[in-house]
């Protein structure tokens, strides 16, 4: 893995996303590149034809945003210069700020792209969304606070999905370099498919020791069991299938993905 796409923008998380991606970046000595991602702006709906127009306010200034947001990425860079067995590159991608839509089609070039975890705080549901299920490639959301390390200690949430078998395809090069892996099965929660012991399995054939445990929910809630069991094991990166269960039926009746997106405190490497 080595090149990491980071949308830069100007919320309050941004720093832990920074933090989240030289980290990440520092483990395949790989390249961090900037982008200017645009705000989001209200849209106004036409009913005939139906088109959506978005429409910045008055006193946008693209150019003076881009330079805001830039700096912030430069001074990070400058802060974090490469040292032995740290050897991370920054680039910043030039051109115009990105829109939401765009960062879909952008991220399918990238090994993976990082984002901050949504909220009023950090990045917007629409960008992770895009990135996640238009690019083909992996994100990974940095939790709140910036961590102090990550892929040291990896938890993988096991429940037999083709979205848990992706991810664990896209995520084995940061599973052969851990020196712990864990797979965390939620009991009754699980879909049919292979065991826990198959996937062991699996990974142990991809060169990757790891063991599995299965948890039980206390509060019938898989996604709050799993950062449980993740936080007790001293993880420092979940990886997880995202979305097993659909969007809609997540938004009714709430899943473990939805959870962990609101609440993960740790970085969540999701593929779907």
């Amino acid at each position: 893995m080595k090149s990491m796409l980071l949308p830069v923008d100007q919320s309050e998380h941004m720093m832990s996303a920074l933090e989240t991606a030289w980290l990440f970046a520092a483990l395949f000595e790989g390249t961090v590149e900037g982008v200017a991602l645009r705000p989001a702006f209200a849209e106004i709906v036409a009913p005939d034809p139906i088109v959506a127009v978005t429409i910045p306010p008055a006193d946008w200034n693209e150019t003076e945003f881009t330079r805001a947001v830039r700096q912030t990425f430069d001074t990070f860079a400058t802060q974090h210069p490469a040292a032995p067995g740290r050897a991370v590159r920054f680039r910043w991608r030039g051109g115009a700020a990105i829109e939401d839509s765009t960062l879909g089609s952008l991220a399918r070039v990238y090994d993976v792209t990082v984002l901050s975890r949504p909220g009023n705080r950090g990045a917007r549901m629409s960008a992770l969304e895009a990135a996640l299920f238009d690019s083909g490639h992996p994100v990974l959301m940095a939790p709140p606070a910036p961590p102090r390390s990550i892929g040291e200690n990896v938890a993988i949430h096991w429940n037999a999905s083709t979205e848990t078998a992706r991810v664990m395809l896209l995520a084995m090069p940061i599973l052969r370099k851990a020196k712990r892996v864990t797979l965390i099965s939620v009991e009754g929660h699980i879909v049919p498919g292979p065991s826990a012991k198959d996937a062991l399995g699996y990974l142990e054939a991809n060169g990757v020791t790891a063991v599995d445990k299965t948890v039980v929910p206390r509060s019938g809630r898989p996604g709050e069991a799993i950062l449980a069991e993740a936080k007790a094991l001293g993880a420092d990166l979940l990886v997880k299938g995202a979305y097993t269960q659909s969007r809609l039926r997540q938004m009714i009746f709430g899943g473990a993905t939805s959870h962990i997106l609101s609440a993960a405190e740790l970085p969540v490497f999701f593929a779907h």
